[in-house]
């Protein structure tokens, strides 16, 4: 099985950056493709970005131009550069893998990221 577990949430002020990292542990994930969403309170799970094996990037328009995915295979780790925050990006960060080329197969447990005023 594929355990994944992101880390690199926390608080910040709007306006500021952070990166999450998804670590893959079990067997490696050059061959998935991975995404990244988020939950906040009361909402529905959001997809954010997707990262396929060959490297293609995809973005919903809610973070085009400040958000960022990247893999780094070696590390079996893939990124979120996160920029400009806003108070509506609080939410529960997950990264996902998609082994299937269909679905994601497997989940993280989350990592919370709170942007402050």
């Amino acid at each position: 099985q594929v355990q994944l577990v992101e880390s690199g949430g926390g608080l910040v002020q709007a306006g500021g950056s952070l990166r999450l990292s998804c670590v893959a542990s079990g067997r490696t994930i050059s061959s998935s493709s991975m995404g990244w969403f988020r939950q906040a309170p009361g909402k529905e799970r959001e997809f954010l970005t997707r990262i396929t094996w060959n490297g293609n990037t995809y973005y919903a328009d809610s973070v085009k131009g400040r958000f960022t995915i990247s893999r780094d295979n070696a590390k079996n780790t893939v990124y979120l550069q996160m920029n400009s925050l806003k108070p509506e990006d609080t939410a529960v960060y997950f990264c996902a893998a998609d082994d299937s080329g269909h679905d994601y197969d497997y989940w993280g447990q989350g990592t919370q990221v709170t942007v402050s005023s």
